[in-house]
């Protein structure tokens, strides 16, 4: 009972005229950046994290949880009409989806893949409704030592997921636990790392460094690759999928929603590792697995359906302990920072409101994009003949005046292109980003929380495995770090991860 009266102020709170049009504004843009290839929800949520600071906090973070799960919808888009993803996660989608436009299907596999999306993006909201509220209530109990280890699970999680290497991977996590280090000692006060910039007192812009590693590092990689984008211009007819369409998608939607349901979980690379996990799932279950990489209709509804319930139920370890499992979710807790939320299982019991509409807006919005979506296809396809170089004057100009608009600082625009320099070198040396954030962002509470539960033990280390959930959370990062290492497992890992040039 009480589970539906919090869903109720949720509604509320999300069908309030202007958490609506913010939903709207969220997941229109979203599928816009998911239509664009080469921008990315990350680097659109990094520009727009400074234009947060002026809105309600219930009205930031739902555009902004818009934006996410939008772009796993737009990116269908142009993996199917030009076989290029818009988001990683789409990536699978592009393999059977373009062949089926190739034959004229075009509408058929969007109106699968937007079905498929709604479907597993109902089913796992209704998952994060459920799953939430005790895992907030077991938090509550968690002391320094259990969100130490909780934290350490998490960087050794994003490590197995990253892309890549995973030596790069742990330096990346490395690197980023340094950067949150600048600033002043949280106990005494002092100074640190600062190289004498008054400026790096309070730590390093997070928003400068989000914005030039995801965007400004983006952009310049789009600008070297770009290239001519050939759509299919035949008008985009039939998008009712037939009776056997409905019959032959019904099982990958199923079992590609629980996949990405339970590996959206995971932090790293959750959503995108669950689209490949439900493609490898749904060719060797299929009684037509020759028809994969040919058009198979399994193949589009799988992995949409499983990368949207990847993007939903990523947001359960956000709103729950407080801990981001990918990326975006690293940049939620900036947005939830910059509002003066404190991150974490007291959101639940402090703002209801906040805690409850984001979770309701997700069905909104979702509901929303199908609504949208297929509707405005026409718009989607004359947009992607923009060139990349008419664009990225726009993009700099935008993240510029966002980054400046914060704390009105000009060092801060130096602070971006610096960061955007080393976003871009990161990417030419196959070093992915997102680790570097993740660790960035956990660095600062896994410090706070390893010197409190030194200080509450008198010095006493083994507090950690004396502690039995924080010893489980030590032995388990053991065993995925252990895993991951394994010949086996590191020679699957290049089969599911293919970084693209």
């Amino acid at each position: 009972m009480e589970l539906f009266s919090n869903l109720a102020l949720g509604f509320a709170t999300a069908a309030s005229p202007a958490n609506l049009l913010f939903c709207l504004i969220g997941v229109l843009l979203g599928t816009l950046i998911g239509v664009l290839p080469g921008i990315g929800a990350t680097a659109t949520i990094a520009m727009l994290l400074p234009i947060t600071f002026q809105l309600e906090p219930v009205s930031s973070l739902i555009m902004l949880a818009g934006i996410y799960y939008g772009a796993q919808y737009g990116g269908s888009t142009t993996a199917i009409l030009i076989n290029m993803p818009g988001e990683s996660s789409s990536a699978v989608t592009a393999i059977d989806g373009h062949q089926m436009a190739r034959k004229g299907r075009a509408g058929a596999a969007l109106a699968i893949a937007a079905l498929g999306s709604f479907f597993a993006g109902t089913v796992s909201t209704f998952l994060v409704a459920v799953f939430a509220p005790p895992l907030t209530e077991i938090a509550l109990k968690f002391g320094a030592a259990e969100y130490f280890s909780l934290m350490i699970v998490g960087l050794v999680s994003s490590i197995a997921l990253a892309h890549g290497s995973i030596t790069k991977a742990l330096a990346m996590v490395a690197l980023g636990l340094l950067l949150g280090l600048v600033g002043t000692d949280i106990y005494s006060g002092t100074p640190r790392f600062t190289l004498g910039i008054r400026e790096y007192a309070d730590g390093l812009n997070f928003v400068a460094l989000a914005v030039g590693v995801f965007g400004i590092a983006e952009i310049l990689r789009n600008l070297e690759s770009e290239r001519t984008r050939e759509v299919l211009m035949a008008k985009v007819t039939d998008l009712m999928p037939t009776r056997d369409d409905f019959k032959r998608m019904f099982g990958p939607v199923v079992r590609g929603t629980i996949i990405g349901s339970a590996l959206g979980i995971l932090p790293g690379g959750g959503a995108i590792l669950a689209a490949f996990a439900s493609y490898t799932v749904e060719k060797r279950v299929s009684d037509r697995p020759e028809e994969f990489g040919h058009g198979a209709i399994a193949g589009v509804a799988g992995p949409e359906s499983a990368n949207n319930a990847g993007a939903q139920t990523s947001f359960i370890p956000l709103l729950t302990l407080g801990i981001p499992a990918n990326p975006v979710m690293a940049l939620m807790i900036g947005a939830m920072i910059i509002q003066g939320i404190v991150p974490g299982p007291n959101v639940a019991s402090e703002q209801p409101a906040l805690f409850w509409g984001i979770i309701a807006s997700m069905w909104i919005g979702n509901l929303m994009l199908v609504v949208l979506n297929l509707p405005l296809i026409g718009l989607w396809v004359k947009l992607l003949k923009i060139p990349y170089y008419v664009l990225f004057p726009i993009i700099m100009a935008f993240c510029s005046i966002g980054v400046y608009s914060v704390n009105a600082n000009v060092y801060d625009l130096y602070a971006v292109a610096f960061f955007g320099l080393v976003g871009y070198l990161l990417l030419k040396l196959r070093c992915e980003p997102a680790p570097l954030l993740l660790g960035f962002v956990l660095g600062p509470l896994l410090e706070e929380n390893l010197r409190r539960a030194m200080i509450l033990s008198r010095g006493d280390a083994t507090t950690f495995v004396t502690r039995p959930i924080s010893a489980i959370l030590l032995l388990i990062a053991a065993l995925v770090l252990i895993v991951v290492f394994l010949p086996s497992v590191k020679a699957k890992r290049q089969q599911v991860f293919v970084e693209e040039d």
